[in-house]
C-alpha cells in the first residue's frame, strides 16, 4: 500500500481509491500463496468477532470458496460473550462452517490464570481473582517523549478502581502467563490445519506486525498474513467493501485477553487508529514533523515525540519479528 508517489500529506492519504482492485489483488496473492507456494487446499481462520479476523475470513472465502474455509472460535474463561456471538454471525454471513474449541482447560493446565493472578496479587494485595476484574494499561500521553510504563488496574464489584505501576518482574510474569492464550490458540489452529491439509491464515494488520503487537509463536504464527500490509483504517475500508456485518465494524477493537474490558489503545497504541495510521504513514514515508503537525492538529513537538515512540516500539520489538538464528 506504499506504492503511491509522494503526495501532499492529508487526512485522505490512506484512502484506498480502487477498493475492488486492492481486494482482488490480495485474494489472488492469497490463492497463489496457499495453493502454489504452500501446496495446501484450503484455509483455517481463527475468528474472534474482531475486524481483522473478519476481513481475513471474507478474503479467504473469495480466494477458496466457503466450502474450503473453516472458521474456528477459541474462547476461554475471560473471553467476552460478544466475541463468539459476532464470530458466528460472521460465519453465517459468509456461509462458512465453524468449530468452537474452548481452551480454558488447556490454559488451566499451563497454570495461565494462577500464574497471572499471583503476579497481580504481588502488586495489589487485596486482589480477588474470583470477584475482581483486571487489565494492564499504559497511561502516559503519547504526545510526550516518555517510554511506556505499564500499570495494573483492578475493578472491584462495587466499581472501585485500584491502579498501581507494575514492577518489571510482575509485568513480565503477567504478559508471559497471558501469552499462553495466543500460543494455545495457535496450537489448535495448526491441529485443524494439519487434519485438513489446509493453511493457517494469519490475521495481524500492519501495525500489529510492525509495532510488535502480537505474540511470537502465538497470533504471530501463521502460514500467510494477507492483511499485514494494511493500515487499520484500510482494514475497515475493506470490511465495508466485503460486506462484514456492521456490528463487527462498529465494535471497539479490544484485546479480549484480560478480565476487565481493555481496548488496544489502552494497552499498547496510546492513540486512536484514525490518528495513528496517518502519523505512522508520515513517519515511515519521510514526511517531516512540520508537514504532519498542522494536518493532525498537533504541535511539531508532539509529532516529534510520537515519531520517537514509533521508533522505540519498532526497535524494542525487533526480536519478535526475527527468525531463529542458526
Amino acid at each position: 500500500m506504499n506504492n503511491n508517489e509522494r503526495k501532499k500529506f492529508s487526512r485522505d492519504i490512506l484512502k484506498i481509491e480502487d477498493i475492488e482492485f486492492v481486494s482482488n489483488k490480495i485474494v489472488e496473492k492469497l490463492k497463489n500463496d496457499v495453493k502454489s507456494q504452500l501446496n495446501r487446499r484450503g484455509a483455517i481462520v481463527g475468528i474472534s468477532g474482531g475486524i481483522d479476523s473478519s476481513v481475513v475470513l471474507a478474503l479467504s472465502v473469495k480466494a477458496f470458496g466457503s466450502k474450503r474455509v473453516l472458521g474456528i472460535m477459541l474462547p476461554e474463561q475471560d473471553s467476552s460473550d460478544d466475541s463468539e456471538m459476532l464470530a458466528k454471525k460472521l460465519a453465517d454471513k459468509f456461509n462458512v462452517n465453524t468449530l468452537v474449541e474452548n481452551i480454558t482447560s488447556a490454559l488451566d493446565g499451563f497454570g495461565c490464570y494462577e500464574r497471572r493472578d499471583e503476579a497481580i496479587s504481588n502488586v495489589i494485595t487485596d486482589f480477588d481473582p474470583v470477584a475482581d476484574k483486571a487489565k494492564i494499561e499504559i497511561k502516559q500521553n503519547i504526545n510526550e517523549n516518555i517510554p511506556a510504563i505499564f500499570s495494573i488496574t483492578i475493578i472491584k464489584p462495587d466499581g472501585k478502581v485500584v491502579s498501581k505501576l507494575l514492577p518489571a518482574k510482575e509485568y513480565l510474569k503477567i504478559v508471559a502467563s497471558t501469552n499462553f492464550k495466543q500460543r494455545s490458540r495457535a496450537c489448535m489452529l495448526y491441529y485443524h490445519a494439519e487434519c485438513l491439509h489446509y493453511a493457517v491464515i494469519g490475521t495481524p494488520n500492519k501495525h500489529e506486525v510492525e509495532q510488535g503487537f502480537f505474540v511470537k509463536h502465538g497470533d504471530g504464527a501463521a502460514d500467510v498474513m494477507p492483511i499485514a500490509g494494511l493500515y487499520k483504517t484500510q482494514v475497515y475500508q475493506l470490511a465495508k467493501y466485503l460486506g462484514v456485518p456492521q456490528e463487527i465494524i462498529d465494535r471497539t477493537p479490544t484485546t479480549d485477553t484480560y478480565t476487565a474490558e481493555q481496548t488496544q489503545e489502552d494497552f499498547f497504541y496510546q492513540m486512536p487508529f484514525e490518528e495513528m495510521d496517518l502519523i505512522w504513514y508520515g513517519w515511515e514515508n519521510g514526511y517531516s514533523e512540520e508537514e504532519v503537525a498542522p494536518v493532525m492538529g498537533k504541535t511539531v513537538t508532539e509529532i516529534k515525540n510520537i515519531y520517537k515512540n514509533f521508533e522505540r516500539k519498532r526497535k524494542t520489538t525487533d526480536y519478535l519479528r526475527m527468525r531463529p538464528i542458526f
